[in-house]
């Protein structure tokens, strides 16, 4: 696949994102969000508002799924958003899935969108997610 035509501080951003997904530790995420960032879930219609929400749900997630994989990314042509398709397993139920991140010219997260398929593995990871963020999530609602 050719290189992505990415904005430099996108670029720079996206590669601490790997950095942080490879050593699953996502203790350097809030320098990342806008504190305006909105967090879509593929369980949820509205979204989650505020750095603080999305922070605490991606470093969630992160220790839900297992053997979680990256395998493509594309850019959109203005350079400021990606999309990362992935592989995951939670606990016994595997699923794909897309993360759909929009940066600003800073390179600070906005928005980060989540798709993820088979239902059965979509269920799932909305389960354990419930189960780890629920109470949480209802208080942070938009």
């Amino acid at each position: 696949m050719s290189e992505l035509n990415l904005n430099p501080n996108v670029a720079a951003s996206l590669k601490h994102w790997h950095s942080m997904i490879d050593k699953r530790d996502l203790s350097a995420l809030p320098e990342m969000l806008d504190p305006q960032a909105v967090f879509r879930s593929p369980m949820a219609h509205t979204p989650y508002p505020g750095a603080p929400v999305v922070s605490m749900i991606l470093n969630t997630v992160v220790n839900v799924f297992e053997d979680f994989a990256y395998h493509r990314e594309l850019a959109t042509a203005d350079g400021l958003s990606v999309i990362l398709e992935f592989s995951a397993k939670v606990g016994e139920k595997e699923l794909k899935g897309i993360d759909m991140i929009r940066f600003n010219e800073h390179g600070k997260i906005v928005e980060f969108e989540v798709m993820v398929r088979p239902l059965s593995g979509l269920q799932a990871l909305g389960e354990e997610m419930g189960r780890r963020l629920g109470a949480y999530l209802k208080a942070n609602k938009a």
